[in-house]
């Protein structure tokens, strides 16, 4: 059977005087692309270039929206927040994400929640139910992308979004399906041997490789490669090639203008 992957990754995370991760490197090899709206990294001006280098490559665009944490890069586990005004906050940076790239004829295709935000919606079906409400909310035809055996996988799934299954080639997996918290120990994976066969494992045996030893059933549709990782244009082509030499196809889970 053939077998199609989308590769995704976090970018347009530089803003104002800073800079981070080689984005137009990136473009070269991944097909979808997350990009920050402002919240845990990003602004306009490099909202609109990361958009711009998307299309000349290619690429599918999403809105990638967070908490409001510029000084924590979207990372620290926030709560106290009114329900309806997190739920604004995400509508307000899907939607500006949305013109942006109508604006640039190149219309995005779907939202990946940022950091702690995402983190805490796999497994709070409250948290869920409201990041999904906020797409749905600005756009029910985007795809929702999230984590296999998460609340927000099955809160997209409830709510009729289409759903794109994603797995990660650098992070390490609980035997729960969740990503290893980053504070423990093997969190993150830095070894590109490694990395690869846990990504073949997933990709063509449809099996996640947990800690434990376990091996929990997936059907993967995209693939993430964290832009900010040193050496992370390298790594994303070593993984390109095997994944083809193996064999699979790379290709956006949604054609970009199709959304």
């Amino acid at each position: 059977m053939a077998v199609t992957l989308d590769l995704n990754c976090d970018m347009g995370e530089s803003f104002g005087a800073y800079s981070i991760g080689d984005d137009a490197a990136m473009l070269e090899t991944v097909t979808t692309a997350n990009v920050a709206c402002g919240f845990h990294a990003g602004d306009p001006v490099v909202m609109r270039r990361t958009i711009q280098l998307a299309r000349a490559a290619g690429v599918a665009v999403g809105a990638h929206p967070s908490f409001m944490d510029l000084y924590g890069f979207g990372r620290r586990r926030i709560s106290g927040e009114r329900p309806e005004d997190l739920e604004a906050q995400l509508i307000y940076q899907i939607a500006a994400m949305q013109g942006m790239a109508a604006v640039e004829g190149h219309p995005m295709t779907h939202v990946k929640t940022h950091g702690a935000l995402g983190n805490m919606a796999a497994t709070d079906p409250e948290l869920a139910a409201l990041c999904v409400r906020a797409v749905a909310a600005v756009d029910p035809a985007l795809v929702y992308v999230s984590l296999p055996y998460s609340e927000t996988y099955k809160a997209a799934e409830k709510a009729g979004l289409t759903v794109a299954c994603e797995i990660y080639a650098d992070r390490s997996y609980t035997d729960a399906g969740e990503l290893t918290p980053r504070s423990q120990p093997g969190a993150v994976i830095h070894d590109i041997a490694q990395s690869t066969d846990q990504v073949l494992e997933m990709v063509l045996n449809h099996h996640i490789p947990t800690t434990g030893g376990k091996r929990l059933p997936v059907d993967p549709a995209t693939l993430c490669i964290h832009g900010d990782t040193e050496g992370a244009p390298r790594i994303a082509a070593a993984l390109r090639k095997a994944l083809e030499e193996n064999g699979v196809t790379i290709a956006p889970f949604v054609t970009p203008g199709r959304a």
